[in-house]
């Protein structure tokens, strides 16, 4: 097994989307150099003049053949790319010896060439932006602290949901504002739903089918599961004495939404391809985000642990953020977490190989501690 590739201190930031916010800033601070690679020089110029960084990281544009040549072991890459590119961002890691990180799921792309990253040393961070990332050090957390008050073998049953969506700042008729490309918003309410419901395996063909109120802090909301929440089971590492009766991983819509999209919700019942792509381009053009436009990110998980022997233990999390002029609350919620794992990658405490935001209580409670001293605003509710 070849040894972790020391951290050379420079940052390659590749892409500057929605999701590009203030995490670049603390890495600008921290890191030995950074650069930002754009479609072009003079769009990655603009990106960090935008965030006030003009002189602290240098713009660069993005070519693969650029990016490649400019890579030094211990290097880290962060790709803010679509999914579907990481795998070959990585792939371009490992044969410079440098290492990867991103917000995204892990892809099945991905993790069959964490193998080759490990051998070389090289460290693959993935899943550490909003969601998934702080629902992680969330859901980790509670957990955590679950244990250490139920007990690692006391035979228990739990519930823990996990629910996160941007939504305007201020409510539209339409009950929504695009924080990412229409297509993939349609795209995954397309895709199946698989959870756990009241102890029974469940999937919803039409996750706006499974739709349900869902009231935190005096507001009601509502709630739909997503993709496919029982992998997750396993990853959080739950006690196996502890038998799960709910585990719910979804997105969160204002009141209204789902009267509001009964129209979009029949083209995507009836609709192809080729139609959900224009319908894509045509709620884009219907909805624009303006510059006046406010978003808010609202992300809750709680968990409740049942010994049939008096009160259940419950905790929740809370965060409810709303964007400002200078930055979206989404790019902020995704950016912060993502620079504060590369910061960990640049200081030595991940070793090579696949990680993700947080993986133990210990680590996530420090996540959240150092993302709370950082000024990210969130609330712990403890019951019994």
């Amino acid at each position: 097994m070849t040894d972790r590739v020391p951290a050379s201190g420079t940052v390659h930031w590749v892409g500057a989307g929605l999701s590009t916010g203030s995490g670049l800033a603390t890495l600008c601070r921290t890191a030995g150099r950074v650069l930002l690679w754009h479609r072009t020089r003079e769009r990655a110029a603009e990106a960090l003049a935008g965030l006030g960084l003009t002189g602290h990281a240098e713009p660069r544009a993005l070519t693969p053949d650029a990016l490649a040549a400019a890579l030094e072991p211990g290097d880290v890459v962060v790709s803010m790319l679509p999914a579907p590119e990481h795998a070959g961002l990585l792939a371009a890691c490992v044969r410079a010896g440098a290492h990867f990180a991103c917000s995204s799921y892990v892809s099945p792309e991905v993790l069959a060439r964490v193998p080759a990253a490990r051998a070389a040393g090289v460290v693959v961070l993935a899943e550490a932006g909003l969601d998934p990332g702080i629902d992680h050090l969330f859901a980790h957390s509670l957990i955590g602290r679950a244990r250490a008050r139920v007990g690692e073998h006391t035979a228990a049953a739990y519930r823990l949901t996990s629910y996160c969506g941007g939504v305007p700042a201020e409510p539209n008729d339409f009950r929504y504002r695009f924080s990412w490309a229409p297509l993939g918003v349609l795209g995954a309410l397309r895709s199946p739903a698989r959870y756990l419901e009241d102890g029974t395996e469940t999937t919803a063909e039409r996750p706006w089918e499974a739709t349900r109120r869902l009231l935190l802090d005096g507001e009601t909301f509502e709630a739909y599961p997503n993709r496919d929440s029982i992998p997750f089971i396993d990853q959080y590492g739950l006690p196996d004495a502890w038998t799960p009766r709910t585990f719910v991983r979804g997105t969160l819509r204002l009141d209204g939404w789902l009267k509001a999209w009964q129209p979009v919700f029949e083209e995507l019942t009836a609709g192809d391809d080729e139609r959900i792509a224009a319908l894509a381009r045509e709620l884009a053009a219907a909805h624009p985000t303006t510059e006046a436009d406010r978003d808010r990110v609202v992300l809750s998980v709680s968990l409740e642990v049942d010994t049939g022997e008096g009160r259940p233990w419950t905790g929740a999390y809370l965060l409810d953020l709303t964007g400002e002029r200078e930055e979206s609350a989404m790019a902020r919620c995704v950016s912060r977490p993502l620079a504060l794992g590369v910061r960990h990658i640049l200081d030595g405490s991940l070793p090579a190989g696949l990680h993700r935001a947080g993986e133990s209580a210990q680590r996530a409670d420090r996540w959240l501690a150092e993302l709370a001293d950082e000024g990210m605003e969130f609330t712990l509710a403890l019951g019994q």
